[in-house]
């Protein structure tokens, strides 16, 4: 009889497991608008121009380069920067304005004292296959030149946007225990060399790295919301005060199973597009969410 009740159990708890993660796959799957053609296996970030055609940056490794994607997720174009190089080129915002910015300020080793952002005209503006670009370099003042201890690892950067004449950069956490805060610093958004100014910051989880950590930023047209991607959610930052990001309502929407997602933007107000990167034969796509149409768990609402 207790072999039996064990044997049900053990059925039982399988039968639940395989619904979750059969609920998960499908959370995310059904999203799905295409996969991204393969040389651009490593997307890490995408925006869309002012005619909203969407274009792409791969990691490190790569040239310095920019894919115009078709909606099959094929290639149109590629535009080469000159004078940059993809060191580690993270994610790409836009201002108001139209300029693209590239930021190549991956830091997973917490080590690079100085980092790059190139700044372009709109990629509609941009004639032929190559452009230059304006360099903005920033460090961190926090960072002496000396040793990063674990418990401080709080220096890598996988997301940013434009918000006034500045730009808002987003750590990805490295903290060993993990502490799930991401850091939010300020720069200016014209060549200079800068002191990243540190303004705010944000917990996410401290239950896992990999399910939490800060990988891309965007910010709607109308700039009034604020997303935060990670590997399994979208954060919704909404009715916050100037710059104040996390100031106003938090809310998070749930993406389903962890893939290595690496970058969002908007299409419109209420149109939120983000990718993954191919790994081992999963990922690779562009999925669509509408923010009236999902599912939103309130964390926080803000004080009046």
């Amino acid at each position: 009889m207790l072999k039996k009740s064990v044997f049900t159990f053990f059925i039982l708890a399988v039968t639940v497991v395989a619904a979750l993660v059969g609920s998960s796959i499908y959370t995310l799957y059904s999203k799905k608008r295409l996969t991204v053609d393969p040389k651009v296996k490593e997307i890490s970030g995408i925006e869309f121009d002012k005619y909203k055609r969407l274009w792409a940056i791969n990691d490190s490794g790569d040239k310095p380069k920019l894919y115009r994607l078709n909606q099959d997720g094929s290639i149109a174009k590629e535009i080469l920067v000159t004078n940059a190089k993809n060191i580690d080129w993270e994610d790409m915002t836009q201002n108001t304005f139209g300029h693209f910015f590239l930021g190549d300020f991956g830091n997973n080793k917490n080590d690079r004292k100085w980092l790059t952002i190139y700044k372009i005209e709109n990629p509609i503006d941009i004639k032929g296959d190559t452009t230059e670009a304006e360099i903005i370099k920033f460090t961190y003042p926090e960072m002496d030149g000396t040793p990063i201890e674990p418990d401080k690892r709080n220096f890598d950067l996988e997301a940013f946007v434009a918000f006034g004449r500045h730009l808002y950069l987003f750590t990805k956490n490295r903290t060993e225990p993990f502490d799930g805060i991401t850091n939010v610093y300020k720069v200016g958004d014209h060549a200079a060399n800068f002191d990243a100014e540190l303004i705010d910051s944000f917990q996410t989880c401290t239950t896992l790295e990999k399910l939490c950590w800060i990988t891309s930023a965007a910010l709607s047209p109308d700039r009034t919301k604020l997303v935060l991607l990670d590997s399994t959610s979208i954060w919704l930052f909404e009715n916050f005060k100037e710059d104040k990001f996390f100031s106003g309502d938090v809310s998070r929407i749930d993406l389903g199973i962890v893939t290595q997602k690496e970058a969002v933007t908007f299409y419109d107000d209420n149109t939120i597009v983000f990718t993954d990167e191919e790994f081992k034969g999963i990922g690779g796509n562009a999925y669509v969410i509408k923010l009236d149409e999902v599912e939103k768990k309130v964390i926080r609402k803000a004080s009046n």
